[in-house]
Parts: C-alpha cells; sequence; structure tokens
C-alpha cells in the first residue's frame, strides 16, 4: 500500500479512507458511497492546529476524547491479514493518537489556567465591590496604632472583621421601618436609607479620627467623644428614630481601647527603658566613685610607706609608730572600698520627703552605693522638683537593697505610680516609715520625724508677706 497512487481505499473496518500517496489522513467515506473527488483540506488545518478558545475549550476536548478511542479501537480490531500493513498503520495511527493525547492535555490546562484566572478575577471584583460598599459607610482601611503588637494585633483583627460584617448586614444603624415622605412609602424608605447612610459616615469618621488621636492616658476623653457623637445622631435622627446599635458602638469603643492598652503598654515599656538606662548611670557613677578612691588610698599608702621607710631610717621610733597607725586605717579604708565593690548589696537607704512639691504625707524610699550618699539625694532635687528633699532617714547596711525591697513590698498598696516600680514615691508619713523599720529589726541610729522643708517655708513667709502688703 505504500506505493498506491492516491486516492480512496478500504481501512479495514468497513469503511474508506484518503492515502495521499504518503500516509492515511483523517477523511474517511462510507463505502456504498460514489466518492471520486479528492478531499479539501480546509485553510485552518493547513495552518495547524488553531488556538482553542475557552468557551469552546471543552467542546474541542470532547472531540478529540472521542477520535482518540475510535483510533485505538481501529487498531485493537485489526487481525494479522495484512501484518506490514497493518503494521504501519498501526504505527501511523498509535502516533495520531499520542499527538491527540497531547494536544488534549494542552487544551485541558489552557482550561485550567483559564478558569483559575477567571476565579481570582471573579475574586478580586467582590473585594474590590465589599471595598466600596464599605467605605460609602464611612469604613475604611486605616493604620491602628496596635496594628504591630503581638499581643493584640490578633484581637484588632477579629475586631474589625466583626465591625465589617456588622456595617455589611445594615446593623450599625437602626431606624423605623414605617415612614413615609410625601405619603409615599417607597420614598420613605430611601429616605430613611440615605439619611442611615449619612449619619453612620458622620459616626465612623469620628470613630477613626478618635482611634488616631487617643493618648496613653486620655481614653476617658476620646470615650466621651464618641458617646457624644452617638448622642447627636439619636437627636438628629430623632423624626425617623435612627440610633447607632449598642453592640456597633461597643465594638468600636473596645477599638479605641485598644489603641489605647497598646500606647500604655509603648509608655511603661519607655518609662522601664528609662529608669533602667538611669539606674545604670547611678551604678557606674558608685563604681567610678569606688575606683577614684580605691586610687586615691592606694596613693595615700604608697606615700605612708615612703614615709615609714624614712623615719625608720632615721631611727625615728615614734614617728614610725605613728606612720604604722595610719597605715592601718588606710588598709581598712582598701577593704571597705573593695568590699562594696564586690558586694553589690550593700549601700546606703534613704527616705526622704519634699513637702513643697508632694505634700507631707509622700516619701521617696531608695538605695544608692554611692560613697558619699547626699550626692544622690541633692541629685533628686536638682531641676525637677522646685524645692530640696528633706532627709528623714540614711544609713549603710550590707543588704541595702533587701531593706529597700522590704519596704517597697510593705507599702505596695500606697505606692503613687503603679505602673514604673522605679518610680518609688509612696503616700505615707515619714513616721510610718519609722515603724516598719522597727518591726523588722532594721538597725537605725538616727531617724528625723519633721521635715525642716526650709526653702517652702521661706517661700510661704514671702508669699504671706506679700499678700499682707497688697
Amino acid at each position: 500500500m505504500s506505493n498506491a497512487a492516491a486516492g480512496w481505499y478500504d481501512d479495514g473496518s468497513g469503511r474508506m479512507r484518503w492515502w495521499d500517496g504518503q500516509q492515511w489522513t483523517l477523511h474517511f467515506a462510507d463505502q456504498q458511497a460514489q466518492v471520486v473527488t479528492e478531499p479539501q483540506q480546509s485553510p485552518a488545518a493547513a495552518k495547524g492546529s488553531p488556538k482553542i478558545s475557552f468557551f469552546g475549550g471543552k467542546k474541542a476536548a470532547i472531540a478529540y476524547a472521542t477520535e482518540n478511542d475510535r483510533l485505538q479501537a481501529l487498531i485493537d480490531s485489526h487481525g494479522l491479514a495484512d501484518i506490514a500493513e497493518l503494521d504501519l498503520l498501526k504505527e501511523k495511527i498509535t502516533k495520531e493518537v499520542s499527538d491527540s493525547r497531547n494536544r488534549l492535555h494542552l487544551l485541558q490546562a489552557e482550561i485550567a489556567e483559564a478558569e483559575r484566572e477567571h476565579a481570582a478575577i471573579r475574586q478580586d471584583v467582590l473585594s474590590s465591590r465589599s471595598i466600596v460598599e464599605l467605605q460609602s459607610f464611612g469604613l475604611f482601611d486605616y493604620e491602628h496604632p496596635a496594628e504591630s503588637s503581638t499581643l493584640l494585633g490578633a484581637e484588632l483583627e477579629a475586631l474589625r472583621s466583626q465591625i465589617k460584617d456588622i456595617v455589611r448586614s445594615k446593623r450599625a444603624t437602626q431606624a423605623t421601618s414605617a415612614f413615609t415622605f410625601n405619603g409615599s412609602a417607597p420614598k420613605g424608605k430611601k429616605f430613611v436609607a440615605d439619611m442611615s447612610n449619612l449619619l453612620l459616615r458622620a459616626y465612623n469618621a469620628e470613630a477613626e479620627n478618635c482611634v488616631k488621636t487617643v493618648k496613653a492616658g486620655n481614653l476617658a476623653t476620646a470615650t466621651k467623644r464618641l458617646n457624644t457623637v452617638v448622642d447627636q445622631i439619636a437627636r438628629q435622627g430623632t423624626m425617623i428614630d435612627l440610633k447607632i446599635t449598642p453592640h456597633f458602638h461597643q465594638l468600636r469603643m473596645k477599638e479605641l481601647a485598644l489603641a489605647a492598652q497598646h500606647l500604655q503598654a509603648l509608655q511603661r515599656e519607655k518609662e522601664l527603658d528609662r529608669a533602667h538606662r538611669e539606674e545604670l548611670r547611678e551604678q557606674r557613677k558608685a563604681e567610678q566613685e569606688l575606683q577614684r578612691q580605691k586610687e586615691k588610698l592606694e596613693k595615700e599608702k604608697a606615700h605612708y610607706l615612703s614615709t615609714l621607710a624614712a623615719l625608720e631610717a632615721k631611727g625615728d621610733l615614734d614617728g614610725a609608730q605613728r606612720v604604722r597607725e595610719r597605715l592601718l586605717d588606710v588598709d581598712k579604708a582598701i577593704d571597705d572600698v573593695d568590699y562594696r565593690a564586690a558586694n553589690i548589696r550593700a549601700g546606703y537607704v534613704y527616705v526622704i520627703s519634699n513637702v513643697g512639691s508632694f505634700g507631707g504625707d509622700v516619701v521617696k524610699i531608695g538605695m544608692t552605693r554611692r560613697l558619699e550618699p547626699m550626692d544622690r539625694v541633692n541629685e533628686l532635687g536638682d531641676a525637677s522638683v522646685p524645692f530640696r528633699f528633706d532627709v528623714h532617714a540614711l544609713f549603710f547596711a550590707d543588704d541595702a537593697i533587701g531593706i529597700e525591697a522590704m519596704l517597697h513590698r510593705r507599702f505596695a498598696d500606697y505606692r503613687i505610680n503603679k505602673v514604673n516600680l522605679r518610680r518609688e514615691y509612696f503616700k505615707v508619713t515619714p513616721g510610718a516609715v519609722l515603724e516598719a523599720l522597727k518591726e523588722e529589726s532594721v538597725e537605725i541610729l538616727e531617724y528625723v520625724l519633721d521635715p525642716e522643708a526650709a526653702e517652702f517655708k521661706a517661700s510661704e513667709l514671702v508669699q504671706a508677706a506679700s499678700v499682707h502688703s497688697a
């Protein structure tokens, strides 16, 4: 058959098939039909397989699958009558089946990709419509202070989702359903809807402003502003009984509270960091003072040793003995400095007050490792307060940190700043602190109950004289 001229031949399946002189084509005809003309190949076929559109892809895929099945059946139906011809035909048809399957797979991939693109576009359209709808009610995705919070971020996201759901389902406002406009119920319904949208936009805008402007310490002010808007909307919507629903208002108030809570946490963190840096500076100052004191004592010791050697060389026994006694004092002082440097719990506990700044029933309880503890007290009374501090107690202790911690625990309920624990001010009298020291058996040689408050009292006298002369 490979040398046969082009024409119609029996393909063994009961049908006529066209042989173009070199290969079988996909043109078939019944044996009874009088086929004398050569089949014409369409221009599209001559150019190869066309690009199948998305909407015609499934139909073409079904057609290719049907043709694949038919060609496979044709291969299976051939016997062994003409082995050489059948092998050639089988090889040709097998190749055609493989090509058809490849085209089918390509079509299926194109269809799947088109469906994915269609689904993505549809999702984008739905998302855009949802955003536009929410924005029409004044609800925008703005930057919330707590968005970056690891503790509050998830709670804020869930809360915002609830707020959006309520707005979409039109449960953010409530109004009458029996209002008519010029005797028309549909016009009345439209009027109620328009007014509801307008006032809801105003409410959401104010809620967003409150969140953006809230500070760590003014949550009450922001809450009052938002409550005022709710009352104003209720008054303006009296004619149609228009109100912001309590549940929606509660959610937006919670959103506001989350912002304030996050800002308060940031402020606490900053204050604690500031207090920690201050504590480190104080510690460095104490270490530097101890180092300078030790260097001074070492120089003094070297001087006495040199003097002692000179006196002994001269035979001045009395002078040498006096120098030895001074050397003992210097060695003891050096040991004390070394002890202070090695034992970080040792230091001075102080109880001070400032009547002019805080009143007579507020004290500060702290400790310092400075060699000159009054330097620390004077620093506290510098530019930060109008008057100097008065000292009620200032004593050295091997466990100054433990005594300070004990007093802080004892008066924890009276601590003024309950957030930043490095602000060591307590609303108690100096006498109450003295009683606590006695009960804990803390040895203390001197304690002043009544503050001198010299600058404050002098200022009061000047003020009184000024008023009297006027």
